[in-house]
């Protein structure tokens, strides 16, 4: 048992995932024409409506039925498998990860589905840093049971972008979990989106400010 786990999402706290979609968004209107960008993302956020995580492929594959005889289209599966995701880390991510190893585990925990968002995190380096410990669900709020199977620790610190989320876990873990809210991408500044929700243990304005923390930090509040 590991005396402190690190849990770190991906999307928006590690790496720039709404610079992601811009460059999509950029290359489907410059390839393919505004219209099949618009119905693409359409397709998307109905999808994740659906599932409840984003799933590129999945929106691509469902827009292929809509339109077979374009094969145009499958040039747009390259595009999301070679994208260079090591050029959309934060700065400072992977120094931030490193500096917390000194005094537990970190571990990536991210929803996704189980094609590409793995690539993602492969393709950027993330793997590699984490050595491995990486946990990928449909609701990761609703399998922290697993979380503890897998990584068990005396408390927890969890690194999210997503106020939704940190308040989801520290209902179920209390006092275990020191919540850490960077407040980066579109969701940690819409202030619809954080209205509804207690603030985190810990604010900061980028992951990169997490190096400035020691291990008292953490410490259960």
């Amino acid at each position: 048992m590991d005396d402190i786990v690190f849990l770190f999402d991906v999307d928006n706290t590690l790496l720039d995932n709404d610079g992601v979609q811009h460059d999509l968004s950029n290359y489907l209107t410059e390839s393919f024409g505004r219209a099949t960008e618009q119905r693409y993302w359409a397709i998307f956020e109905q999808l994740r409506g659906e599932l409840g995580y984003a799933d590129y492929l999945g929106a691509l594959q469902r827009y292929r039925l809509e339109d077979m005889h374009d094969p145009r289209l499958l040039r747009m599966s390259s595009w999301l498998a070679d994208y260079d995701f090591t050029s959309r880390l934060y700065p400072g991510a992977l120094d931030a990860v490193q500096h917390v190893r000194q005094w537990g585990r970190p571990v990536i925990l991210s929803d996704g589905d189980v094609v590409f968002q793995p690539r993602k995190i492969e393709c950027s380096g993330l793997w590699k840093a984490f050595k491995g410990d990486v946990l990928i669900y449909v609701h990761k709020e609703r399998e922290l049971d697993d979380v503890e199977r897998w990584y068990p620790g005396r408390r927890y610190v969890l690194i999210d972008d997503k106020l939704r989320i940190l308040a989801a876990v520290k209902h179920v873990w209390g006092d275990r979990v020191r919540t850490v809210f960077p407040k980066q991408g579109r969701y940690a500044n819409d202030p619809k989106a954080v209205a509804d929700y207690p603030p985190a243990d810990i604010a900061i304005d980028s992951i990169a400010e997490l190096k400035k923390f020691n291990a008292l930090d953490f410490a259960p509040g």
